[in-house]
């Protein structure tokens, strides 16, 4: 398979302290060779940004806060976060969103957290990196009240309906999409409508080291995702999408290095 992007590495994950390297190389051997570091808090943005100056040649990174974590964001952590983005110049900023279906945060948290990142993105001119897990009317009312002024955004790791698709190709949005969608159990719609995502809105990723590919075959004993399952995922994809997977690579690539650089 052509080279492949993974625009959802956590590596900053304690799962990868032991053998990142041979993570990566792994990767590497299985034509991912890009990867966006992603930032959950700005509490690992240290060592996500270490991570990053290890890999220049390969990597992208992101500086925000996820909605689990926006219990950590006041106005002193968003000065905090105005300044590493003037100073280290991320590729994107997030991950943000609202996530209702945990609620590690309040929803009040999670929507000033939301706000003020979307207001760093706008301000800094710098990509959106979304996260929305069941909260998308909230999230769309949010959204839309920037949408004058939103730069570029991808919704990351989308599971989502037909109808919220919609939504966010409206917008003008990108799509991420992860091995969620090997699960033919729990994916009959969205397995349905990938055919709807243009191609030129459309991104890979693994979510490394969550959400594992379901058919995947010998799977890790740790149960590990990486990014060298990548191509498992493309093909899963292309063949929804009734292209090839070499097509699916190019311009997801292509979509991919666009966004980010």
């Amino acid at each position: 398979m052509n080279n492949l992007f993974d625009i959802a590495c956590n590596f900053s994950s304690d799962r990868f302290d032991k053998d990142l390297d041979a993570v990566i190389e792994r990767a590497k051997i299985n034509n991912v060779n890009k990867f966006l570091i992603v930032s959950a808090s700005l509490n690992d943005f240290e060592k996500t940004y270490n991570i990053y100056k290890s890999n220049l040649k390969d990597a992208f990174f992101s500086i925000g806060t996820h909605p689990h974590h926006a219990d950590e964001i006041n106005e002193e952590q968003i000065k905090n976060m105005r300044r590493l983005v003037g100073e280290h110049n991320p590729s994107c900023i997030g991950e943000t969103g609202l996530d209702f279906f945990r609620n590690l945060s309040s929803h009040d948290e999670q929507t000033y957290a939301f706000e003020e990142q979307i207001k760093i993105a706008i301000d800094f001119n710098k990509p959106l990196y979304l996260h929305q897990r069941d909260s998308h009317s909230e999230f769309i009312k949010i959204i839309s009240e920037y949408k004058d002024y939103l730069p570029k955004s991808v919704v990351h790791c989308f599971t989502g309906t037909q109808s919220e698709l919609e939504d966010y190709l409206d917008l003008g949005f990108y799509i991420g999409l992860t091995g969620w969608i090997c699960d033919e159990r729990r994916n009959v719609e969205l397995r349905q409508s990938i055919k709807n995502i243009p191609l030129d809105r459309l991104m890979l990723e693994t979510d490394c080291p969550y959400l594992i590919p379901r058919n995947l075959d010998n799977k890790p004993k740790n149960n590990r995702n990486e990014p060298s399952f990548l191509p498992h995922i493309a093909k899963e994809i292309s063949g929804l999408m009734e292209i090839t997977p070499n097509e699916l690579a190019d311009k997801t690539f292509n979509n991919s290095i666009q966004f980010f650089s």
